[in-house]
């Protein structure tokens, strides 16, 4: 039974007794985009960035996917999420997003409050997610949702050739209004819902004057379509976030040679001369992190000779026969007084699991096994040996600058916005 998998998680609004739970809807029958709610996006699936910004408010007594989809429940559990496995009456390209959520909470009669957040909002944050149940918890509301604050001039549209004059809609056109002489108006965006049990049983869930709303600084990403997909990483890349790890302190790259840097092939000439090929943008990816110390990791036995051709080539040093890796990367990092929020980690096997999981950034290369895809915080969209390490190298780079840019902005009060 699914209500008998409700476990609390530890939140921050202890004095409210609501169990409170977030619902991320993602059906499998996306007819835009197949599976879009598991489609990479900047390296993580979808669901996960909002799956992420859920668990990291800590306001929510359990995390929840709705999915009819096999492939989508195995993600969003990799995730963190619990998963509700709606039923076909709710899995109807027909069926409304309230349908599922009403299903949801007769199965769940212990969940006071519900959250409904669109999977397709990597941007969302968690101080968007604690700011909002404030509003529930302690004032009083039972129903919040999201909105932006938009500045565009609204006209009614006609039908070309009925004789019809357009009228505005929310401007005087005699008097147009400067941009920063004008409010502006709010719009719902679609992030997240919030509405209580109660209400929700009534109906429509916003049918009710106890209404507030959370202004996000940072739109939804519309994804309905291929074309949208490269616009919403660019946004996502500048915007969206990336969990509580601090990217900027990262001092180490441990990558694998076999299965990352190189394609996992070995060529032997016909004097038994052993040979790897490296391409020469993963060297370059290697070189964009000069102030960051890089070491390899080879756990197939290699001549000494080709060994050393490998380090010198790529300028750092080469750990060869790493049989157990994640007690040879303690041993190491004890060496150099380093903590794992310091390291990043790109492996390609199940034995990267523990590696990958306890690293600050951690990436696997597109066509690693699923088996470490899963532990992963990153998938890079090259293949091993064919540019996964500088895609890997501009990641750690990006989210470092990224990182420091948001230091400088949460300095920044928004209240003189």
């Amino acid at each position: 039974e699914i209500a008998a998998n409700l476990v609390k998680l530890s939140k921050v609004n202890s004095d409210d007794s609501r169990y409170i739970a977030a619902l991320i809807l993602a059906r499998g029958g996306s007819k835009g985009i197949p599976l879009k709610n598991i489609k990479m996006l900047a390296g993580v699936p979808l669901i996960g960035w909002v799956i992420r910004a859920a668990l990291d408010s800590g306001v929510f007594d359990s995390v929840w996917v709705s999915t009819d989809h096999d492939e989508i429940a195995r993600v969003a559990r990799a995730w963190g999420a619990e998963v509700h496995r709606r039923s076909p009456e709710v899995s109807k390209d027909s069926s409304s997003s309230l349908e599922t959520i009403q299903e949801f909470s007769r199965l769940n009669p212990d969940v006071g409050v519900i959250c409904n957040i669109q999977a397709t909002s990597p941007c969302l944050h968690p101080h968007h997610l604690k700011e909002a149940v404030e509003f529930i918890t302690k004032e009083g509301f039972d129903s919040v949702f999201s909105v932006v604050r938009r500045h565009h001039f609204r006209w009614q549209e006609v039908e070309k050739g009925d004789g019809q004059c357009t009228k505005a809609l929310n401007l005087n056109p005699v008097c147009r209004p400067r941009r920063q002489d004008w409010a502006g108006e709010l719009c719902e965006n679609g992030s997240f819902y919030f509405t209580t049990k109660e209400l929700l049983e009534k109906g429509p869930p916003f049918y009710s004057f106890s209404i507030s709303s959370v202004n996000l600084l940072i739109s939804c990403v519309d994804i309905d379509v291929d074309i949208d997909w490269p616009v919403a990483e660019q946004r996502v890349l500048r915007f969206g976030y990336f969990g509580k790890d601090k990217p900027e302190v990262v001092r180490l790259l441990l990558c694998n040679v076999s299965g990352c840097l190189t394609d996992g092939q070995i060529h032997i000439s016909a004097n038994g001369e052993e040979m790897v090929s490296i391409n020469t943008r993963d060297q370059a990816g290697i070189d964009l992190l000069k102030k960051e110390e890089v070491i390899l990791i080879e756990k197939d036995p290699i001549t000494k000779a080709l060994a050393d051709k490998l380090s010198q080539r790529m300028g750092c040093p080469l750990l060869q026969k790493v049989d157990d890796k994640l007690k040879k990367m303690q041993e190491l990092m004890e060496k150099k007084g380093m903590e794992w929020k310091e390291v990043a980690y790109l492996g390609e096997t199940g034995a990267d699991i523990k590696c990958l999981e306890l690293a600050g950034l951690s990436g696997v290369p597109m066509d690693a096994p699923t088996v470490a895809r899963n532990h992963a915080k990153y998938i890079c969209r090259n293949t091993a040996g064919h540019g996964a390490v500088r895609e890997f190298a501009e990641h750690i780079l990006l989210l470092k600058k990224k990182a420091k840019s948001q230091m400088e902005q949460d300095r920044i009060c928004r209240n003189t916005f």
